[in-house]
Parts: structure tokens; C-alpha cells; sequence
């Protein structure tokens, strides 16, 4: 599926491409599966020879402001959340953009109100417009007013919370068309072998539909295997992709899969817009990372989050914060 040039074949052209852009690009062996993923990827970690960097397209999104709210919605949620009330324009012109903070920072109502804003599909849960749970977040999102490179209607909005769901969704629906079968198989079984077809063809055109996205049973595999296949299956390039924690079905080995992967996807032209708490995931080179305990938010680098430096410092020396509990 993925393939990457060979770091002897380009040593003269990577240089020079690092020169210009500074960014690099995590690849590996064309033809891997899904599950081979996180294999892949150690194994590419830990190869000695130059990763190569490829140069990255523009953003879709250039930035985002916010306007006013309605008098009567000022001073309820969200607009009352500190990096809400303080946004006036944020800008998204990098491929990835990251919003990191403190559980309650605002980083997932922003996202859900983006997600609002450019009408994106869900997926695992209702659309963003339909879910009740929500209204707040449209309210925000009908404030936002959003600055395009080039418009785009491909990508999805996802949220792990949701994906949970979503594996269950689809075992339920492959059941459902099993189960179809069997009583075509019952009330067409003194018909013609044409009709009998003619009947279950709709039914196995789906069941190999969703074999072919998703594989055989998506909830038989690992949280982070099912996560990675179907955030694999639903990529159409040029789209814009919101990602609400991904982190959070995935082991350290499968974040940096996903690392991988979506560095391929935005070299397919995509750009993407991530809430995290992963110091793994806030490492992907060539990012804009904004902190949402920062207020108003600012760029920030790598070395300079909390996230980064307090996870350092505790496997550094667990011992030092683990004392106490003797």
C-alpha cells in the first residue's frame, strides 16, 4: 500500500529537499496490511539509513476567526471557555495542525465546532448537525468564519469516543445482511437459481463492500488495528480530516503508524486538524502546534509543551513522582 524511495538511490536529491522544506517522512515497504503496520514501522525506526522528505502541498484551511456570538449566548458555554473568548483569528496554514491542553482547555469543543462549521460527515455517531449533544458547538461553529485555499467537501470528522461505537455498528450491520440471506435462501428455495441470485445480489454486493474496507470482522481485531483500517478504508485524498484524540485506541507502536500514515495521506494532498494528548503524535515533523492553556492560544514548539515535558521528565525519573505513593 505505501512505498518510499531508497535513501542510497536519492541522497542528492533528499538533501537538497531538506534543505528547503526541513521535514521528513516516515515510510515503508509497499504491499503491507493494515495490521503489519506497527511492525513496519518499528522496523523503519530502527533502520540506520536516511529518511527521506518529501515536499508538502498546501493547506486547504488557512485560518479560522471567530465573530461576535448573539447577545443572549455570550456568556453561556462555549463562548465563556477561556480560548473561545479570546479567539479572534487562528491560523491552520500548515498540513497538520494540533490543539493540545488540559482535559477542559477547549481543544475538543473547537474541533467540534470546526466540524460544524465546514459540515463535514462523522463518522461512528450522528453528523455533527444532527447530534443534540452538540448544540453548543454549532452555535460556536456558526460564528466561525473560515478562510479557504481551495474548498473542499472530501474528509470526515472523527472522534475516538465514537469509534468505540462504530466497530459495534458494523458487526451489527454485517449481521444483519447474514441474516438477510439465510431467509433469501429460505423463501427462494423453490425458484429459479436467477432469482434466487437476483435477490441476495444487493446483500453480498454490501457484505463484500464492507470485507473489502473494513475486513472480515473490524471488532474481532485490537482497538488499534480496527482504528487504523477504518481511518485507512474512509481516506479519500485532497480532503480535510478532523481527528478528536485518535490517540486513545492506539498502543506507542500504533501511533507511530498513524504517524506514517498521515504523512503518506498528506502527501495525497490532505490536511489535517488533530486534538491530542500524545507527545508521540505532537512530534510529527513540520507541524503547527497550538496550546489551548495558553490564552489567547500561540504557537508553540515541540520542546516547549507541557505534555512533552512532563512525560520526559517522569520517564527520566518515575521515581521522583512516584514516591509518594509509598
Amino acid at each position: 500500500m505505501y512505498s518510499c524511495m531508497s535513501a542510497s538511490a536519492s541522497e542528492r536529491d533528499g538533501n537538497d529537499m531538506a534543505a528547503e522544506m526541513g521535514e521528513w517522512v516516515l515510510c515503508f515497504v509497499s504491499g503491507a496490511r493494515i495490521e503489519d503496520y506497527t511492525a513496519l514501522v518499528t522496523a523503519e525506526l530502527g533502520r540506520q539509513e536516511r529518511i527521506v522528505p518529501i515536499p508538502r502541498p498546501m493547506p486547504h484551511l488557512r485560518s479560522i476567526s471567530k465573530q461576535p456570538p448573539a447577545s443572549e449566548r455570550a456568556e453561556r458555554f462555549p463562548f465563556t471557555v477561556p480560548v473561545v473568548r479570546e479567539l479572534d483569528k487562528l491560523s491552520l496554514d500548515a498540513a497538520v495542525t494540533f490543539l493540545v491542553g488540559e482535559n477542559g482547555s477547549g481543544k475538543s469543543t473547537l474541533l467540534e465546532a470546526l466540524a460544524a462549521a465546514t459540515g463535514l460527515p462523522a463518522i461512528g455517531t450522528l453528523n455533527v448537525a444532527d447530534d443534540a449533544t452538540l448544540e453548543a458547538q454549532r452555535a460556536l461553529g456558526s460564528c466561525l468564519k473560515l478562510v479557504w485555499r481551495r474548498r473542499t467537501r472530501r474528509g470526515f470528522f472523527l472522534r475516538a469516543e465514537d469509534f468505540f461505537g462504530f466497530t459495534k455498528t458494523i458487526a451489527r450491520m454485517r449481521a444483519d445482511f447474514l441474516a438477510r440471506l439465510d431467509e433469501i435462501d429460505v423463501a427462494y428455495q423453490n425458484r429459479s437459481a436467477y432469482a434466487k441470485g437476483f435477490a441476495r445480489m444487493p446483500f453480498v454486493n454490501s457484505l463484500a463492500d464492507m470485507e473489502r474496507r473494513y475486513g472480515i470482522d473490524l471488532d474481532a481485531n485490537s482497538h488499534g488495528q480496527s482504528f487504523l483500517r477504518l481511518f485507512s478504508s474512509r481516506f479519500v485524498p485532497g480532503g480535510l480530516y478532523l481527528l478528536d484524540e485518535p490517540e486513545a485506541p492506539l498502543s506507542p507502536q500504533s501511533q507511530l503508524a498513524l504517524i506514517a500514515m498521515i504523512n503518506e495521506m498528506v502527501a495525497q494532498d490532505a490536511q489535517f486538524v488533530i486534538a491530542t494528548h500524545s507527545p508521540i503524535l505532537l512530534a510529527l515533523p513540520g507541524a503547527l502546534i497550538y496550546s489551548c492553556d495558553r490564552v489567547p492560544m500561540r504557537p508553540m514548539q515541540f520542546d516547549e509543551l507541557e505534555h512533552v515535558v512532563l512525560t520526559r521528565d517522569f520517564l527520566n525519573d518515575p521515581e521522583r513522582f512516584l514516591r509518594h505513593l509509598r
